[in-house]
């Protein structure tokens, strides 16, 4: 399963200049909160965690909500999400994989989320 999310990165910067850490912990957990050094980290962890919710094939929602997906850092600071045993459970999701990248006003998360379930291709 495969999702993607493209954020502006000047929106947050509105949003937390208008609400401030508020905002921020409406989609984050404490302990992500301490990674954000900026509104674009913001942006980034804000298009990781609709990535996720996308590759689920939800969106953010009663199925999976923001406080569903956490992110967290490597040693040498690429981005790593884990999910709570709800979604774990209910998915069945074994693997998961985050990509992000940002470039000039934009973030971009890439999420592959693997499964055991047997999701094969529709015939005709």
């Amino acid at each position: 399963m495969l999702g993607i999310d493209l954020i502006k990165t000047s929106r947050m910067e509105c949003l937390l200049e208008r609400f401030g850490e508020k905002f921020l912990l409406k989609f984050l957990s404490p302990d992500e909160l301490l990674l954000i050094k900026s509104y674009k980290t913001a942006a980034g962890f804000w298009a990781i965690k609709e990535a996720t919710s996308k590759a689920l094939g939800t969106g953010i929602g009663s199925e999976c909500a923001f406080k569903d997906i956490k992110i967290y850092k490597t040693a040498k600071g690429a981005p790593k999400l884990s999910l709570s045993k709800r979604v774990v459970r209910k998915f069945q999701i074994e693997e998961a994989s985050v990509s992000l990248t940002h470039d000039g006003e934009y973030a971009v998360a890439v999420v592959s989320l693997q499964s055991t379930t047997t999701n094969k291709i529709k015939q005709f």
